[in-house]
């Protein structure tokens, strides 16, 4: 009886294992969307489709983010063969600007109750903004040809709206509206989404979800396991070292410590740790919005304040290049996305500290140069000695408490007081004062 027992339950098995829904992975989107979002959403989407999951649900809560993460975002949206739903969760939960995108690029689009999404309009890079929605945004203008700024920010602002628009087409989803959030900033809560077709439903959670889903699908989610995907030790460094006041920091700290390490050869741990931080900055510029001009002021403003305490510049080179570093640190990221600018109070303070290095390299300069010469031959002419011996021309005696070897036109005897007139080589040039040892 059990080994018939054992039978049927092999026999039957495979049949349970076939019929149990595939699972569903949950992956977080929080925070300002960049290089490190777009690289852990790709990396979860590859794992979905090698695991086989029936559905990977995006949970998002962004206030916005960088252009370029967001379309590295949906174009791994589009290509994935596993079933994306953009859910915007939970309650409290927003998909601004770059999150609206993304929404309408999921394969399936949802909001918690208490949520909203819009206020997609493209965030000016590089250049002034102008007020979405103003009346005069669709107006021709005598000097359009006279003002590329305003050219500039049409353009993308045109970009945008086609870009929601093509995601709507896509989807089945209401375009209008898309274009309005691009073109005006409009937001929507998540009851008003769904009249307007801007989302698919409703859910106060993952379970909800997945219950409404299905009904909704062909999806078997009703009942799915459900794998929690956390962020990872890759995607928290990336994180950090990818936030634009870090990778200031750490160009800053590569830069000095090289510096210290090449005028003090030898010291070695300068020069790694310089070599290091340069390194993981250069890497964060590449995924950044970096104006290499304002990098390469940066680098010039350090290499001018450096050159101060070397050079006689008296504060010339130090003031040049404290101006080029603070024009540099606040050219050297084109973006406005909140998360993604370097606060002014950071540049303010690094600035701050380097001026006051600056101040007391230059004081120390001056209080040197004020300073009597303590070596070499300007040094010795003038001084006074004494005779250790009696000699008629040349002999030995004492000045700054060293034995000299000296020389005299007349005699002198031991004891005699001498002053120094010239120094001939190591040979010093002596008379005797107030005519002693003539």
């Amino acid at each position: 009886m059990a080994l018939l027992r054992f039978l049927l339950l092999g026999l039957l098995w495979p049949l349970c294992a076939a019929t149990a829904p595939a699972p569903v992975m949950v992956v977080p989107l929080e925070g300002a969307i960049g290089p490190a979002s777009a690289d852990f959403v790709r990396r979860a989407l590859k794992r979905a489709a090698q695991d086989k999951a029936a559905l990977v649900v995006l949970r998002i809560d962004t206030p916005g983010g960088l252009d370029s993460s967001m379309r590295e975002i949906i174009k791994d949206i589009l290509a994935s063969p596993v079933p994306v739903a953009a859910f915007v969760a939970p309650g409290g939960a927003r998909a601004a600007s770059a999150g609206t995108f993304i929404l309408y690029a999921a394969h399936f689009a949802a909001m918690a109750p208490g949520t909203n999404l819009g206020a997609a309009s493209p965030v000016s890079i590089g250049m002034p903004q102008t007020q979405p929605g103003s009346a005069k945004k669709d107006k021709p203008r005598k000097d359009e040809s006279a003002d590329p700024v305003d050219t500039m920010t049409r353009k993308v602002t045109h970009d945008a709206a086609a870009y929601i628009r093509s995601l709507a087409k896509l989807r089945g989803r209401n375009a209008d509206w898309g274009e309005r959030a691009v073109r005006e900033a409009v937001s929507l809560p998540a009851d008003e989404a769904l009249k307007l077709k801007v989302i698919d439903l409703m859910a106060s959670d993952v379970p909800e979800l997945l219950r409404k889903l299905e009904g909704v699908s062909k999806l078997q989610t009703a009942g799915a396991q459900v794998i929690e995907m956390p962020l990872d030790w890759r995607t928290r460094v990336l994180s950090v070292i990818t936030n634009p006041s870090v990778a200031y920091l750490l160009l800053l700290l590569g830069a000095y410590a090289l510096i210290f390490e090449f005028t003090n050869p030898g010291l070695v741990l300068p020069g790694v740790v310089g070599t290091i931080s340069v390194l993981l900055a250069m890497y964060a510029f590449h995924l950044l919005p970096v104006n290499y001009a304002g990098l390469a002021l940066i680098l010039l403003g350090i290499a001018f304040m450096v050159a101060e305490a070397f050079l006689p510049a008296f504060g010339s080179l130090g003031i040049g290049g404290l101006i080029a570093f603070v024009l540099g640190s606040i050219m050297l990221i084109e973006s406005d996305v909140p998360g993604f600018e370097i606060p002014y109070a950071l540049i303010g303070g690094v600035a701050a500290a380097s001026a006051a290095f600056l101040v007391f390299v230059v004081g120390m300069l001056v209080r040197q140069r004020r300073r009597p010469v303590v070596s070499g031959r300007e040094q010795m002419v003038g001084a006074a000695g004494e005779a250790l011996e009696d000699f008629e021309s040349e002999g030995w005696a004492r000045v700054h408490g060293e034995n000299w070897r000296v020389r005299s036109r007349w005699p002198v005897r031991r004891g005699a007081r001498l002053r120094v007139t010239g120094m001939e080589r190591l040979v010093l040039i002596v008379v005797a004062e107030n005519g002693e040892g003539r």
